[in-house]
């Protein structure tokens, strides 16, 4: 054990619980099969480390240590209550020699993690319901953060989960992997998740840093446990190479300062070349065997950017394409105006700021912060600083990101110092 300040005890156990949440959790729900009550035995191992840690000195391995504090919570209170099964209202798992011989076999699970993302993907569940329920319960994302990327208020997204804790409660799911048979009806929620939480990471909502690298990092080990247990499937290809594009560029995507950095600005000789490849690989194995599904669509979208030797050797003509055809088989409002800034780079921004202004109608990007912000960028480009200004105002409103926040100030005053010199120098008759 390593000795320190209160201070370092804080940061340690609030490492432990970015890092190591999911696991302990998942280890205790083995224990518990109730979700509420691991959660709660979860939640008291972190507060007594708090208080062991300041006395004992922080643990060689803190994963360990909260899990096992976990796990004799847990027995503490099945003891209390006398007896294991009267506090099996959720998850009860038949022993293995009462299945009867032909009952299907579950899938091998490669982690615990993986396990309870399953779980919580059952059909029992509302689509929006699996993912709140797995990213708040399995990878620990705030409620608030979770309402933003659901574009909810958050009493609304907090009452979303615990209607699906209860929900699975009444439906006593057991806790272990779907059999084959059960894999498909539960394979896109878990797609969806884990894409989530990676977007999540790779561009808070909020905080002082444009990223969160520990959960983009914990949504990559997620899927790559899932492309182990599936490796066949092209969709899960698709999402592992989609999150490998992407997280390759991740030490560039800031400045020295921490403000974003665009894609045209970044160093790309700094970007991860091996997880680029791996990437590609994985690409075109999602893409062959018949039409490509939404997460390969992006994959390719995304391998096109990471591999392209220049931002302006950029294949964008490529790139539009593909936006096409994703947006044929996945109609999202994101989607469409992602393809806008594909639009505005093929056609123009003239072109891309009637989509955007026509997408300002649809109710579903109500909140949506890059909404504003992609208007005001193809407004800059249209040197129209002033309806440009409105709409970064705009942008800032809605941004909780502080980063982000900073550089949507310094495109602003940008703005208005156009505006001024404009104004100073009138067009000539």
């Amino acid at each position: 054990m390593t000795s320190g300040s209160d201070a370092s005890v804080r940061r340690a156990v609030e490492d432990a619980h970015r890092r190591e949440w999911a696991a302990v959790l998942a280890a205790t729900v083995r224990v518990t099969r109730d979700l509420d009550l691991a959660e709660e035995c979860a939640q008291d191992a972190y507060a007594a480390a708090l208080v062991e840690w300041a006395r004992g000195g922080v643990p060689d391995r803190p994963g360990a240590w909260l899990t096992t504090a976990a796990r004799h919570n847990a027995l503490d209170a099945l003891r209390r209550a006398r007896t294991l099964r009267s506090k099996l209202h959720l998850l009860i798992e038949p022993e293995p020699d009462s299945e009867p011989e032909s009952a299907p076999k579950p899938a091998p699970a490669p982690d615990d993690r993986l396990r309870l993302v399953f779980l919580c993907c059952h059909p029992a569940l509302a689509p929006a319901a699996q993912i709140a329920l797995t990213l708040r319960l399995v990878c620990g994302v705030p409620t608030p953060y979770i309402a933003r990327a659901f574009l909810v208020s958050e009493p609304t997204m907090a009452a979303r989960v615990t209607r699906a804790k209860k929900k699975l409660v009444a439906a006593r799911v057991p806790f272990r992997m779907p059999t084959p048979a059960e894999l498909p009806e539960r394979l896109d929620s878990v797609l969806t998740t884990i894409h989530l939480l990676f977007t999540t990471g790779h561009t808070a909502p909020a905080g002082p840093t444009v990223t969160k690298d520990d959960l983009a990092g914990r949504a990559l080990d997620l899927a790559r446990m899932l492309h182990g247990l599936l490796p066949d499937e092209r969709e899960v290809r698709g999402l592992l190479a989609l999150l490998l594009a992407n997280h390759a560029r991740r030490t560039t995507r800031t400045t020295e300062n921490g403000r974003p950095s665009l894609l045209a600005e970044q160093d790309r000789t700094a970007w991860d070349q091996e997880a680029i490849a791996e990437a590609h690989e994985l690409v075109l194995g999602a893409l062959r065997g018949g039409d490509p599904g939404r997460y390969a669509l992006q994959a390719a979208i995304a391998a096109l950017h990471a591999s392209a030797p220049t931002y302006a050797e950029t294949d964008w003509e490529q790139i539009l394409v593909l936006y096409d055809a994703l947006l044929a088989i996945w109609s999202s409002p994101v989607v469409a105006l992602n393809r806008a800034v594909a639009v505005a780079m093929v056609e123009g921004p003239a072109t891309a700021l009637a989509e955007v202004e026509a997408l300002e109608q649809d109710e579903r990007l109500a909140g949506y912060r890059y909404l504003p912000a992609v208007k005001a960028d193809l407004l800059r480009r249209l040197e129209r600083p002033a309806d440009a200004a409105v709409a970064y105002e705009q942008a800032l409103a809605l941004a909780d990101n502080d980063a982000e926040r900073a550089f949507l100030t310094d495109r602003l005053a940008q703005c208005g110092a156009a505006v001024r010199a404009a104004a100073c120098n009138p067009p000539q008759s």
